[in-house]
């Protein structure tokens, strides 16, 4: 089933799914040339928007929960992208360790650990879940929504080794993205691979780098393809030191919507779109769908009531905002069963496994989706396993929609690639 989209889908959309269908094997040779130089991130997941007339990703996740929204059909693929991914890190590998977010209560969150549990037990490791939360003294069984049930166990840590009683591994995977900063029990190992690298994490990643690197890499993509990097990139601001709870440094932020406002205007009025133009401004760290707001008129900057400017001064763990970013607004033009829906791609390695369509019946199409009340659809990706088929009509068939977006969410992935390099504190550096 393709989700029924409003847009007629003609139009740019349709003009850049021809286009990247045509160019299948110059666009695949062109990743893999990149893939010798760049590493790929352990995992990820990129939340896409299809406006009809722009396809773009918001945002990039690289300690990706959801695992377990993805279908059982998705589940070879993504055993096959594990396996690659470890024999490049560690062939030898035996023990996976898994250290999830703190929230222990999430049973959702924790069928999605026992997902990832799932695949790599599959890929051929014995995998144990390690909690770094205080609140794990002993080993305690969470019982799941589905059926079946998590252990999670205390981590133990040894002058250069972490692990488990009985258990040492030789790989410890992290989905807990760091946003309260890396805990000192997850520094200095050396002797063991830890993925993604604490540098991935939300102490010290900013969406405004991501988006940097993306603006980089969809210029030289726009170039392979001859189409105008704007169709596949959301402009941005930044601005630092904003203070939502006392009021200050909003100045800052006025002028930075303004300008970008001003600019998403101008492309609008080239393309002949009649729609209004609107910006994201979140939190420049940080997931969950937390400090975030839609601003549709500078003017209404000035009138930001309490309950907004508390909504936006902090995020996961309690953590204070100064610094955000000012993102173009993509429209979504995506429906599910009529309500708003925007695709979200799942990668391991460089390989696409999957996905799933966020739906939230009581947003906008200019709106967030990542907030409660939000549902899964990931039926729309079932089929997404069979190849593109060029030779249809744009618009009309499932797998090239979702070659489509495999393509933004792996260029997405790339920026991520570069954004990891920059902030690697143990790079090389050839002067």
């Amino acid at each position: 089933m393709v989700p029924h989209l409003v847009t007629a889908l003609n139009g740019p959309i349709n003009e850049l799914e021809q286009r990247i269908l045509e160019s299948m094997p110059a666009i695949e040779r062109w990743f893999r040339l990149e893939w010798m130089e760049h590493t790929p991130p352990f995992y990820s997941s990129v939340d896409i928007r299809n406006a009809g007339f722009k396809l773009a990703p918001v945002d990039t996740n690289l300690f990706p929960g959801g695992w377990n929204n993805l279908t059982p059909e998705m589940l070879p693929l993504a055993v096959q992208s594990a396996m690659a991914a470890i024999e490049k890190i560690c062939p030898e590998a035996r023990n996976l360790l898994v250290i999830p977010e703190n929230h222990t209560r999430n049973t959702f969150y924790l069928s999605n650990i026992d997902q990832l549990r799932r695949i790599f037990h599959m890929a051929g490791l014995n995998v144990r879940i390690g909690s770094i939360s205080p609140d794990i003294k002993e080993p305690t069984e969470v019982q799941l929504p589905g059926g079946g049930s998590v252990l999670l166990e205390p981590v133990v840590r040894s002058k250069r080794r972490l692990g488990l009683k009985d258990f040492d591994p030789c790989t410890i995977l992290l989905n807990n993205d760091l946003s309260a900063g890396a805990p000192g029990i997850l520094e200095d190992l050396h002797e063991q691979y830890l993925l993604p690298p604490l540098h991935a994490g939300w102490s010290v990643r900013r969406k405004s780098r991501h988006f940097k690197s993306y603006e980089e890499v969809s210029k030289r993509f726009g170039k392979l393809l001859g189409i105008d990097p704007w169709l596949i990139n959301p402009m941005f601001n930044q601005c630092g030191e904003v203070n939502f709870a006392e009021g200050t440094g909003m100045e800052c932020l006025t002028s930075n919507v303004d300008a970008l406002l001003t600019k998403v205007r101008k492309k609008y009025k080239e393309y002949g779109i009649n729609e209004k133009p609107f910006v994201v401004v979140k939190a420049d760290n940080g997931t969950y769908g937390m400090g975030i707001m839609t601003v549709r008129d500078v003017k209404d900057l000035d009138q930001l009531n309490r309950k907004t400017r508390n909504k936006m001064s902090v995020i996961k763990d309690g953590q204070e905002v100064h610094d955000v970013i000012i993102q173009e607004g993509v429209l979504t033009n995506e429906r599910v069963n009529d309500a708003v829906a925007e695709p979200v791609v799942y990668m391991m390695d460089r390989y696409v496994v999957g996905g799933f369509y966020r739906v939230h019946a009581e947003r906008g199409v200019d709106e967030n989706l990542n907030a409660p009340g939000a549902s899964f659809a990931p039926l729309a990706f079932a089929e997404s396993t069979r190849l593109p088929q060029p030779g249809e009509r744009p618009g009309a068939s499932a797998p090239n929609r979702f070659y489509m977006y495999g393509v933004i969410g792996r260029l997405a992935m790339l920026a991520a690639s570069y954004e990891l390099e920059a902030t690697d504190p143990d790079a090389e550096v050839y002067e």
